[in-house]
C-alpha cells in the first residue's frame, strides 16, 4: 500500500468535506450560512420552463453539494436558514422569489430533507467514487421531486400526472448533468485531498 492510501482511507470513515477544516462552532456557523447563501446564489441561475410554473435553477444542485459536503446535521441547518430566510422575505429563492405560498415551494422542502439524507449517505463514503456519488445525487434528485412534486399539484390544482409533466419531466436531462458535474467535483476533491495528506 502506498503512502498516500492509507490518509484517504482512514479519511473515508464517518467524515465530510467540511470536517477537514479545523473544528469549532465558529467554523460551523459560517459552513451553514455559507451554504444557505451558496444556495440563494446558486437559485439565481434560472432558466424559464414553458409550461411549467418551476424554472430550471442551480439551487438543487447547491443544496445536494451543500448537504454532501457538510454533513447531515450542517446541511440540514444550512437549508432550513436558506428555506426560513426566504420565507420571511429574503429574495433568493428561484428568479429572486420569496415566501411559501409559491408552487415550487415543495421543491425547497424537498432540498431540505434531501441535503440531510445525502450528508449521512456521504459519512458512509456515498461522495468518495464516481457510481457512488451518481447513487447518492440520484437519491438526493429523487426525495427532492417526491416533495415537490406533490406540493406542486396540491398548489395549482394540477392532476398528478400534469405534475409530472410540469415538474419532473422537463428537469431529467439537467439533473443528470448536475450529477454528472458532481461525480467529477466531490471524487475529485477526496483525492486531492487525500493526495495533500499524503
Amino acid at each position: 500500500m502506498s503512502t498516500a492510501a492509507a490518509p484517504v482511507s482512514s479519511l473515508r470513515s464517518g467524515t465530510v468535506l467540511a470536517d477537514l477544516i479545523p473544528a469549532g462552532r465558529v467554523r460551523d456557523v459560517a459552513l451553514v450560512a455559507g451554504g444557505a447563501a451558496l444556495t440563494g446564489l446558486a437559485a439565481q441561475l434560472t432558466v424559464p420552463v414553458p409550461g411549467s410554473p418551476v424554472p430550471v435553477s442551480g439551487q438543487t444542485f447547491a443544496a445536494l453539494l451543500v448537504g454532501t459536503a457538510l454533513g447531515a446535521r450542517r446541511g440540514f441547518l444550512s437549508l432550513a436558514l436558506y428555506a426560513v430566510a426566504g420565507m420571511a422575505g429574503v429574495p433568493w429563492f428561484a428568479q429572486a422569489s420569496s415566501g411559501w405560498a409559491m408552487p415550487s415551494f415543495g421543491y425547497v422542502l424537498g432540498m431540505l430533507l434531501a441535503a440531510t439524507v445525502v450528508g449521512a449517505l456521504a459519512r458512509r463514503g456515498g461522495d468518495r467514487s464516481v457510481l457512488r456519488t451518481a447513487g447518492t445525487m440520484a437519491l438526493g434528485s429523487a426525495i427532492i421531486y417526491a416533495v415537490g412534486v406533490p406540493y406542486l399539484a396540491l398548489a395549482t390544482g394540477m392532476s398528478f400526472g400534469q405534475a409530472v409533466a410540469a415538474g419532473l419531466t422537463p428537469f431529467l436531462i439537467g439533473d443528470a448533468l448536475k450529477a454528472a458535474l458532481a461525480m467529477g467535483l466531490l471524487p475529485a476533491a477526496w483525492k486531492l485531498v487525500g493526495g495533500r495528506r499524503g
